[in-house]
C-alpha cells in the first residue's frame, strides 16, 4: 500500500497511512520519513507558485471595473490563499 496519495489542489503528494505510526516497523518508518522530506522540500517551491498567482491576480483585481469579475478574483485568490496555508501546515509536519 502506498503511504502517499497525490493531492491534486496542493499539488503534491500527502501521507496517507493505513494505520497508526507506532505499528509501522523501523524500516517502514525510515523509508516514510526518507520519502516525506523529499516531498517536504518541494513544498516551498509550490508556495511561491501560488504566491506568484495571488500577486497577479491582485494586479487584475486593482484594474478590474466588472464586479462579478472583482468577486470572480477574489473567491480565486481565496482559494490560492488556502493551498499557502495548507501547504505551510504540511510543511510543519515531520
Amino acid at each position: 500500500m502506498p503511504f502517499f496519495r497525490y493531492d491534486e489542489r496542493l499539488g503534491i503528494p500527502v501521507p496517507r497511512l493505513a494505520k497508526e505510526w507506532e505499528m509501522y516497523s523501523a524500516e517502514e518508518q525510515f523509508a516514510i520519513l526518507t520519502e516525506w522530506e523529499e516531498i517536504r522540500g518541494r513544498i516551498p517551491d509550490r508556495i511561491m507558485a501560488f504566491e506568484r498567482l495571488i500577486i497577479e491576480m491582485q494586479e487584475r483585481l486593482g484594474l478590474e471595473d466588472s464586479f462579478d469579475e472583482s468577486c470572480r478574483l477574489n473567491g480565486e485568490i481565496s482559494e490560492l490563499a488556502s493551498r499557502v496555508n495548507d501547504l505551510n501546515i504540511w510543511f510543519r509536519t515531520g
